[in-house]
């Protein structure tokens, strides 16, 4: 596997009972947090010491990771994480936005305290036949088995190597983004309006590398025009045949928003 590289510390801070359930599924060394906005409502000055005290003593050049739904609360909450964290610390977010695109919307006052905002519409989990939270409960658990997947792999875990210089010269700047887990890709969504990303392919062991190269050549000539880091991987833990690790961002536009969208 060759020599293993040295590593940040992550820290995971779910916010409310959507944002928890991400984080406790998290199966990799990492720290969780599990912060409850009905106590922030409730003892908000005694509560708001607690956070501070926390989030202020990460260590150095941490990657803090907040998942959340977009609540006003929650976004309350966002900004005294941020702004609590040390100079030097990456921070992103992961937010639930139901049926929304975050893409196509004014970028949030909040964001600016982020290096990158990702977002998750639930489109692959929004079904008319089953009720909302059902949908987040599936989503839950890919979303946490995606960051679980991305923290191994930029641990040095990689076949064909993604290390943290791509991950930061993607996640750095001010942007929106995704990042999904893909047992298919749906070439119908607007792929082209990402400016660039990681790719990275989770092969089963038992699978040939050159079939999972041949299932991503159409991926790949998708994204052909975009800045994308590709790497690849076998895991024993992954259900399916191959699945596709994608982290696509865009810079916020300069109007607040991240600019006009397009297809492919």
């Amino acid at each position: 596997m060759g020599t293993r590289v040295i590593g940040f510390t992550h820290v995971f801070a779910g916010i409310g009972g959507a944002g928890s359930n991400v984080v406790d599924g998290i199966t990799s060394d990492v720290v969780k947090v599990r912060i409850n906005p009905g106590l922030y409502l409730l003892r908000t000055e005694a509560y708001t010491t607690k956070m501070r005290s926390f989030f202020s003593s990460l260590p150095e050049n941490s990657i803090l990771w907040i998942v959340t739904e977009d609540k006003p609360v929650n976004a309350e909450i966002l900004r005294l994480i941020a702004e609590s964290s040390p100079e030097g610390t990456t921070r992103l977010a992961y937010v639930f936005t139901p049926y929304r695109e975050l893409v196509k919307e004014k970028k949030p006052e909040w964001a600016s305290l982020f290096d990158t905002v990702f977002y998750d519409s639930l489109w692959e989990f929004l079904d008319e036949k089953k009720p909302l939270s059902e949908a987040y409960r599936e989503a839950s658990g890919v979303i946490a088995r995606a960051l679980t997947s991305l923290h191994f792999n930029l641990e040095g875990q990689m076949l064909i190597n993604i290390d943290y210089a791509d991950f930061f010269a993607v996640v750095k700047g001010g942007n929106v983004g995704i990042l999904r887990l893909l047992r298919k890709v749906n070439f119908d969504w607007h792929w082209g309006i990402w400016d660039r990303g990681i790719v990275m392919t989770l092969v089963r062991e038992d699978v040939e590398l050159k079939a999972a190269h041949s299932v991503l050549k159409k991926f790949h000539d998708l994204l052909r025009e975009k800045d994308i880091i590709w790497g690849m991987t076998t895991e024993k833990g992954t259900p399916n045949r191959m699945e596709i690790l994608a982290l696509l961002v865009k810079r916020w536009g300069d109007d607040g928003g991240a600019g006009e969208s397009g297809t492919v």
